[in-house]
């Protein structure tokens, strides 16, 4: 990926003021830098802690650990309880609403840091949909441990760091689909009135938005063409285009090129296949025309990104979330 980890278009880049919703990117200063931030709501960015409506281009995973106040995720309103964990998924729209005295860290990747446990991408976007925890004491020192540990080995970046980073993140998302699963741990949500705002009628738009992430989330269910995700989406290709930009910052696709990318940087790295194979199982027939595309996408070659291991470049902390820029 160039410039951006993840959905490097614009998108609907609108301010806070309703003539636009917000989209808000995680920039990363390289091609294959580590899609992958971590830190405290202070080093991450005023834009971690956004007190108008917005959405993402990327997984956030919030760890609260002080605080009061009100966190809005979509239609749905959360008192800020410490400790509590916040899962969101690209696309979802949400705010802090008279927050004082937040503490704690954010999380933030994207799907292409999930290359050895792709089935996280639905598990992610399925908790996304009930994403306010009240953690238990029971649960509460064992997540702010994972925390820890996510943070230490970012910074510390040792050999092999992203691997350890991607196993104690999936650790992180298996407990939290865990704690998801109690009812004493998902709190009753308030109603937000953010249609109020931005309009009830984007509801189907949303819904069909969704349903095709999730069928990119495995390669036996992405489609190979945008009219193919139309088709088994049912609904006309112009208004899956305009769904899917509006609920992510780019075009159908763009996102089934990113996901055939993400495909392929996993067959390389966890198969011993040859590049012919590859580019057969992602739907690109001709090796060639494979490697100019991988390349194009990546800024590698698919034999260096195989020969390195998918090492990222040495400078691989991400400071900040991306302001949203305008649509002009």
């Amino acid at each position: 990926m160039r410039g951006t980890t993840v959905l490097p278009g614009h998108g609907r880049n609108g301010g806070p003021d309703g003539k636009g919703m917000p989209m808000h990117r995680l920039e990363v200063p390289m091609p294959n830098a580590l899609p992958f931030a971590i830190g405290t709501f202070d080093t991450i960015g005023a834009m971690s802690r956004a007190t108008f409506p917005h959405r993402h281009t990327f997984h956030e995973i919030v760890h609260v650990t002080g605080g009061s106040g009100h966190h809005v995720v979509d239609l749905s309103r959360f008192a800020l309880r410490p400790p509590n964990l916040c899962v969101l998924a690209p696309g979802q729209v949400h705010h802090w609403d008279a927050v004082t005295g937040l503490e704690g860290r954010v999380v933030l990747f994207t799907d292409e840091f999930l290359l050895d446990h792709p089935g996280d991408q639905s598990v992610l976007r399925a908790l996304g949909r009930r994403p306010w925890l009240e953690l238990p004491p029971q649960a509460a020192d064992p997540i702010a441990h994972l925390i820890d540990e996510l943070d230490a080995e970012y910074r510390a970046g040792a050999e092999g760091f992203a691997s350890v980073l991607r196993s104690l993140l999936h650790i992180l998302v298996v407990r939290a689909v865990r704690l998801a699963a109690a009812p004493a741990a998902r709190p009753r949500p308030e109603p937000a009135g953010i249609e109020r705002m931005y309009g009830a009628g984007s509801s189907r738009s949303g819904l069909v938005a969704t349903d095709f992430m999730t069928l990119l989330g495995a390669p036996d269910t992405c489609p190979h063409s945008v009219r193919e995700g139309a088709r088994r989406l049912g609904v006309s290709v112009s208004y899956l285009s305009e769904a899917v930009k509006e609920f992510t910052g780019r075009t159908p696709g763009e996102l089934i090129r990113q996901a055939r990318v993400r495909e392929a940087q996993r067959l390389l790295l966890r198969t011993e296949l040859s590049v012919r194979q590859i580019a057969e199982r992602v739907g690109v027939g001709d090796p060639a025309y494979f490697c100019r595309f991988f390349r194009r996408e990546t800024g590698t070659s698919p034999g260096d990104f195989r020969r390195g291991g998918g090492d990222i470049h040495h400078d691989h902390r991400l400071e900040s979330i991306a302001r949203p820029q305008s649509s002009a």
